[in-house]
């Protein structure tokens, strides 16, 4: 064979070899299947679980499922903003870590169309109720006992999705607790309909919060926006004081391309205020005042973040007023009242002790953090360095 051939093919053998070491799969979720007594069928869903999920540090840490209908198209685009919107690595903070729950379709006009509708030809429609069952009698527990999960969900529909999102929001009982319909098709829901179903509206669903999309459909736009006004204007007239909900027109999007603007904007709806910057920070006071008034608008307990206190903690434990830095002593105890325990609040509060030279607590929370994380290194060298100075 020609020297040059074989030159040429150990090469080729050699970049080949160079590729496939270079060769991995990006994860971003997990496939399950579940086989729902109540609709007699297997159902597919895909997880995506938190950057923070699997780390020793945060094994006491639960999380907020977020629920999103047609997960076959939504899944992916969804998954990675709330993972750009909420984790460390981004340091974007906007939002809460959250479980992203995407659930695959079967019989998409069955499932979310709450209203049988009669047509010529004989259809599938109206079986949203049933299809509720399976997410808050099937999924959902079934999501509590296999992951680390805060009972407090969003979710999430576009189109008919946004449909069965809006009338889960108006029950009586439900285990959502906020929702974002984006462009939902109240094609069916016309003035009658809607009046009567405005008109069983209970105390409860105010409780909740709601964030409804309308894109531009052109000449076809008017009717579906109009329906939308009209029912965001008629929850208004029904509540006195400050709706916990938007309504929010897309002029430049239609209903196809609004999905991933109108989420992105509704999940930042919800969580308005919790991505407050440390530097805005002065005290205590004034922050746990704006999660309380976080907490009222959601009908939920939101603690401030650790990470958030923390870094309040370390800017006023870096400064050189003596006033300040048992200010930041004051932050790092919230920590650990608010995250008992979580190794980190622990160690910092550690730090906050030793720069205020108070040997004995500093001790103590170092033990503390290291009983809760055998790996905290640093726990352990602040140990060995504070009991050989005794």
């Amino acid at each position: 064979m020609n020297k040059n051939i074989i030159a040429a093919l150990l090469l080729l053998i050699g970049i080949n070899q160079v590729r496939s070491q270079d060769v991995g799969d990006i994860v971003i979720g997990t496939k399950h299947t579940l086989t729902s007594r109540i609709l007699n069928e297997d159902r597919e869903y895909w997880v995506s679980l938190p950057d923070s999920y699997h780390d020793q540090g945060s094994s006491y840490k639960k999380y907020p499922v977020l629920i999103v209908l047609d997960g076959n198209l939504h899944f992916k685009p969804i998954a990675g903003m709330v993972n750009y919107m909420s984790s460390d690595v981004y340091r974007s903070w906007k939002i809460p870590e959250m479980i992203v729950v995407a659930i695959q379709n079967v019989d998409r006009r069955r499932d979310y169309s709450p209203d049988k509708i009669i047509t010529v030809r004989q259809n599938t429609s109206g079986g949203g109720e049933n299809f509720l069952r399976f997410l808050e009698d099937e999924l959902i527990p079934g999501l509590d006992q296999t992951y680390r999960t805060a009972p407090y969900r969003i979710l999430v529909g576009h189109s008919l999705g946004g449909l069965l999102a809006t009338y889960t929001y108006m029950k009586e009982k439900t285990l959502f607790n906020s929702f974002i319909a984006i462009d939902p098709s109240f094609g069916t829901w016309d003035s009658e309909t809607m009046d009567k179903k405005l008109d069983s509206l209970s105390k409860e669903s105010f409780e909740r919060f709601i964030y409804i999309a309308t894109a531009n459909w052109g000449k076809r736009n008017i009717r579906n926006r109009d329906r939308h006004v009209r029912f965001y204007e008629a929850l208004n007239s029904k509540y006195s004081g400050t709706l916990p909900a938007k309504l929010e027109y897309f002029e430049h999007e239609d209903h196809s391309s609004v999905p991933i603007l109108a989420f992105h904007n509704g999940i930042s709806a919800i969580f308005e205020g919790y991505g407050i910057s440390y530097r805005d920070v002065e005290d205590q006071e004034q922050l746990t005042q704006h999660f309380h008034a976080l907490s009222e608008r959601l009908s939920w307990n939101f603690l401030p973040p650790e990470h958030l206190v923390n870094r309040v903690g370390y800017r006023m434990l870096q400064s050189g007023s003596d006033k300040e830095k048992f200010k930041a002593l004051e932050f790092f105890t919230m920590n650990v009242k608010n995250y008992p325990t979580s190794p980190n609040s622990h160690d910092s509060l550690g730090e906050a002790y030793e720069t205020l030279r108070d040997t004995q607590k500093a001790l103590e929370s170092y033990k503390k953090s290291l009983e809760l994380n055998p790996a905290n290194e640093h726990a352990k060298k602040k140990i060995k360095e504070l009991s050989k100075s005794k």
